[in-house]
């Protein structure tokens, strides 16, 4: 009080400072602060306050108290028992969402083999919280599962699976795993089921210390299994980086094995479970690349010991196998291919280069076996059936298979190596739908001409029906039969012909024995040399002319020509043969069978000069086409042989060269219907009268194509293969 200054005024009561009167100022200037923000502001605070408050009693509390409304909640939305025995924790630590487990139990779909669906001592994950809202898949940043245990399991008739959830009965849904940057796994079994792949598989996962410091664990998997009756083993691991290092990729490395069959897979992850952007690089080797391919159920033809490399990724649903190469035998591959499943069924689609196929390589794709050829060369191609050799392949197609995928395949091959087969640019555009394979187009280069055909097989119904149709563009006579003693030089005469067949059968041999349709091989106007033209007329005089004039390579001028035949019921009669040339008009007639692939034709050569020694009797051609006989001293030039010896008994010796006169009376064909490929029906003299030298389309070798009873009988049992 001594202190107090007497002078200077007190405060007034209401001015003198209160600590509630302060806190009440504080809240006043507050509210009026919180009246000013706009409103949006206001309910954004409001909400982030409501979340930091959840996000605060979760830390504290770690989310204890929400165990069993978790196990009602996943229960309620999975339409199964969901059961956590121990521990439980579900909080934010600090941003990604922490969940933990003790004891958790997955109850399976009511028709699995297995009660529970997943069950785990403990599981403890870090998820992405915005996964949860945005994206297709949830994203797990660490997983741990101790003694953990997966079920995956489709349902007998296919349409279920037990990791689709809700309703027993509902579609089944592809297998869309979270992505897992890193895990840490022990004791832990993956097993799936699936009937329709007969596909079984058990698989253990162990966590390691890694010895490379790169690497924090290094999880270690092994298991064995069997696809489609065919038993595997795989074992590999998967190093979890140290992130601080490595910057988050897992290095996976795989070997899958079957029998022979060798599949290695190494490279690098962006995570766990994440292939879309990886890095990986596939080697796989065998003794058959189709054993392989068995294991997707795709067939594809029979190969000999194969290597092949490539970089593997996915993208999308996508499987994408580019910087393919390696070699299949003695031949070689590059390209790419892409494996998808849209509307889950498997689509295979590839770009594939061959530089130099070799010709045993060939055999596999129309149904011969590699292995055979290798060891037997082109003998290998040729069986005993009935005692009579057969060369065309019953290796059946494999309609089942057919039935499991689509594919669209281009594959071009720059050279067939093989001796005698002049055969180059071959370039093929596969395509299968639903069971309908298409080869079209399937072209080559042969001999300076070009081939082209469209094959179709059509596996939908019972039997397999194969059409086919092969043309070949004109091409140069002297190359094309240069092997068979045709010389290039002074040969300007060309070939051109077409194919045209429907079969039923599932082996090349059955379609082409059921076979109806046309054969035609046309000749236009050229010149050839050919000995053999001479011989097989048995032309003494004008061989011996030419002979002595020294002009035995003399060409011979070709009008036109038509080697055809009608193909009915796996028979093939000659509609007709017939060659003009300059001096003779060659005819033949008879036919081949596709069953038995016996052969059985005549062939004559009529002179459109006076000869005196000329045979004017039948070549034959019989056998087998895997080996062809030539019969030139044929019944009727014994015949006329005999002829001979009794008029130069009777008579003089001149005249015994009688019975070898040709009179020169040959009728001149009109070039039209020859060139068109008409049947025999259509074909015409010069002088536009109907022929009566062609025969009548049938596989009769008389003059007027209807044989006796006894050459029907002979042929029907030789064609038929009925001995």
């Amino acid at each position: 009080m001594a202190d107090a200054d007497p002078l200077r005024p007190a405060p007034p009561a209401s001015e003198v400072p209160s600590r509630a009167g302060g806190v009440h100022h504080y809240w006043s200037q507050t509210r009026e602060r919180w009246r000013k923000l706009p409103l949006p502001v206001r309910i954004l605070l409001w909400i982030a306050g409501v979340l930091f408050a959840l996000w605060l009693i979760l830390f504290i509390t770690k989310g204890r108290f929400l165990k069993h409304p978790f196990e009602r909640f996943l229960s309620s939305r999975l339409e199964r028992p969901v059961e956590v025995d121990g521990d439980f924790q579900l909080y934010f630590a600090p941003i990604t969402i922490k969940f933990l487990a003790e004891g958790m139990r997955v109850a399976n779909t009511p028709w699995a083999s297995r009660p529970e669906f997943f069950r785990a001592d403990l599981i403890d994950m870090r998820i992405a919280p915005l996964s949860l809202i945005f994206g297709d898949k949830y994203r797990i940043r660490w997983l741990e599962l101790r003694n953990a245990a997966t079920d995956l399991e489709w349902s007998p008739d296919g349409k279920s699976n037990s990791w689709t959830f809700g309703d027993p009965n509902k579609k089944g849904e592809p297998l869309n795993l979270p992505l897992i940057q890193r895990a840490m796994l022990a004791g832990t079994t993956l097993r799936y089921r699936d009937p329709r792949m007969q596909l079984s598989a058990d698989i253990r996962f162990d966590t390691v210390k890694a010895q490379d410091t790169r690497f924090a664990n290094d999880i270690r998997f092994q298991g064995d299994g069997s696809m489609r009756s065919r038993p595997f083993t795989l074992r590999g691991g998967l190093l979890s980086p140290d992130e601080m290092v490595t910057g988050g990729k897992n290095s996976l490395v795989l070997h899958a094995r079957s029998g022979a069959t060798n599949l290695e897979v190494s490279g690098t992850l962006p995570g766990a479970t994440q292939i879309e952007g990886a890095d990986l690089r596939l080697t796989a080797y065998g003794p058959n690349l189709a054993l392989l391919f068995d294991f997707l159920g795709v067939a594809i033809p029979e190969t000999r010991a194969y290597r092949f490399t490539s970089a593997l990724t996915k993208q999308d649903e996508e499987w994408r196998f580019t910087h393919l190469k390696g070699r299949f035998g003695d031949s070689d591959l590059a390209g790419r291919m892409t494996v998808s499943l849209p509307g889950n069924r498997l689509l295979l689609r590839a770009n594939l280069t061959t530089q130099t196929l070799d010709i045993i390589d060939v055999g596999p794709f129309i149904g011969y076996d590699p292995q055979r050829l290798e060891a037997q060369g082109k003998a290998g191609a040729i069986q005993t059936v009935g005692g009579a050799p057969r060369v065309l392949p019953d290796a059946p197609l494999r309609v089942e298979a057919l039935r499991n995928f689509d594919a669209d395949v281009r594959y071009d091959v720059r050279r067939i190596r093989a001796p005698n087969v002049p055969i180059s640019n071959v370039s093929l555009t596969l395509a299968l739908q639903r069971s309908l394979l298409t080869l079209s187009p399937l072209t080559f280069d042969m001999s300076g001409g070009h081939v082209s055909s469209d094959i179709e097989i059509n596996a939908r119904g019972t039997p397999v029906r194969t059409s086919y149709d092969i043309r070949l563009s004109p091409t140069p006579m002297g190359k094309l039969l240069g092997r068979w003693g045709v010389e290039e030089s002074g040969t300007t005469g060309t070939i051109k012909a077409r194919v045209q067949m429907t079969g039923l059968g599932d082996t090349v041999h059955e379609s082409l024995g059921t076979s109806n349709g046309r054969i035609a091989v046309i000749l236009p106007a050229g010149t050839m040399w050919a000995r053999n033209v001479q011989l097989s007329e048995l032309d003494i005089g004008t061989f011996i002319t030419k002979m002595f004039e020294k002009k035995l390579k003399e060409p011979v001028q070709i009008n036109c020509g038509l080697i055809a035949f009608t193909v009915r019921n796996g028979i093939a009669a000659a509609d007709p043969i017939i060659i003009d040339t300059k001096k003779n008009v060659m005819l033949g007639r008879g036919g081949f069978s596709f069953r038995n692939e016996s052969l059985d034709l005549a062939f004559r050569a009529d002179g459109k000069k006076f000869s005196l020694f000329s045979g004017q009797s039948p070549v034959g051609i019989n056998g087998y086409f895997a080996k062809p006989g030539i019969d030139v001293i044929s019944p009727e030039l014994m015949a006329r042989g005999g002829a001979a010896a009794a008029l130069g008994i009777a008579a003089t010796p001149l005249a015994s060269v009688l019975a070898f006169v040709d009179v020169g009376d040959a009728k001149s064909a009109a070039c039209g219907p020859v060139l068109a490929g008409a049947t025999a029906a259509a074909q015409r003299t010069k002088g536009g009268e109907p022929r009566d030298d062609v025969g009548r389309g049938t596989t009769a070798k008389d003059e007027e194509g209807k044989g006796s009873g006894k050459e029907r009988k002979e042929q029907k049992k030789k064609f038929l293969g009925i001995f």
